[in-house]
């Protein structure tokens, strides 16, 4: 509801008083004929109609107030709605109060549907956050069993688990990333530990795919959560190396006083018509549809727990060409929610 001029206030209230009007203006008209035909003095008929006329006026102005003062009320309370219903303007007839209970009895019966989707969401999560650390389990005893012995079919096993660890933790990011309670801890922290600790983890894809990899020393602390950030460098590098079958990928800053983190890969690239629509959940572009496997969630978290951390992400990509991945890991205004 948008809060009205003046103006407009009174537009509403004569067409809300218009058989009001009408009436009295019929009422009028009968007199002035009945005065008219009868050849009556005109003098205090006149003073009376004045007299009514000011009286009328004084009246219609209290009213009027009254009607612009509901309307602000109203306007505040809707601003507050999701608190409840019990503050609403006094009914000044029974029409008004009839509303009141259907809005009251709708106000119970959605808060009710609201609290029952809460309720089944949270067990939904709860579940399913149970699942993905349980799994956890049996992943790591087929780790163990296939690298106790070194053969090349075991080797690729241990890519697929390998694999399946990334959907599990993508996962995890998923369910958390909306929980209020997603334990954000801001921290200072030196960059290039992180991007260490990203890179160690994915050593063994650079080794078999024959890949470089060209990391710039960087003397850079970022205010930020480095569990969510660890989370973020691992989807792009994970995508980077996907994505690329030849050449190198380059981490590097761009820009060391606005502190923006580049990932560069010589891999496919993205098309220019899916470069806008790479954040939103579920969208996997070209490079999706010929992968079969993608699920387009990878980004999209991405930038969800960018936001949250208050950095921001930009792509730029050709196709054979490469796409290069900046985050601006500057907080002027972070934000923990």
């Amino acid at each position: 509801m948008r809060e009205k001029s003046f103006f407009q206030i009174l537009l509403w209230y004569i067409r809300g008083h218009k058989k009001t009007i009408i009436m009295g203006s019929i009422f009028i008209g009968i007199f002035a004929m009945v005065f008219s035909l009868y050849s009556l003095e005109l003098e205090p008929v006149l003073y009376a109609s004045f007299l009514s006329a000011i009286i009328a006026f004084i009246f219609i102005a209290y009213d009027l107030i009254k009607y612009y003062k509901k309307h602000n009320d109203l306007c505040i309370l809707e601003k507050k709605i999701n608190i409840g219903l019990d503050k609403l303007p006094v009914a000044n007839n029974l029409i008004e109060a009839d509303y009141q209970n259907i809005l009251q009895t709708l106000y119970e019966q959605s808060t009710d549907l609201i609290s029952n989707i809460d309720i089944k969401q949270t067990e939904m999560v709860d579940y399913y956050t149970l699942w993905a650390h349980q799994i956890k389990t049996p992943i790591a005893a087929m780790r163990l069993i296939l690298q106790s012995e070194y053969t090349e079919q075991n080797k690729e096993l241990l890519e697929q688990v390998f694999k399946i660890e990334q959907y599990v933790e993508m996962v995890l990011g998923y369910l958390k990333i909306d929980n209020n309670s997603s334990d954000l801890v801001l921290k200072k922290y030196n960059l290039l530990e992180i991007i260490k600790q990203v890179i160690r983890k994915y050593a063994h894809v650079f080794i078999r795919k024959n890949i470089a990899l060209d990391l710039k020393e960087m003397d850079c602390t970022v205010l930020t959560d480095e569990k969510w950030l660890v989370f973020v460098i691992e989807q792009i590098l994970w995508n980077a190396l996907k994505y690329t079958s030849s050449g190198k990928i380059s981490i590097y800053m761009e820009d060391i006083s606005q502190k923006v983190l580049v990932i560069e890969d010589t891999g496919s690239g993205i098309a220019e018509e899916d470069l806008p629509r790479i954040f939103e959940r579920g969208f996997t572009g070209y490079n999706g549809r010929m992968d079969k496997k993608a699920t387009g969630i990878g980004l999209y978290l991405c930038k969800k727990i960018l936001d949250k951390l208050s950095h921001t992400i930009s792509i730029t990509s050709k196709v054979n060409v490469g796409t290069k991945v900046k985050i601006n890991l500057s907080s002027i205004k972070t934000i923990i929610e």
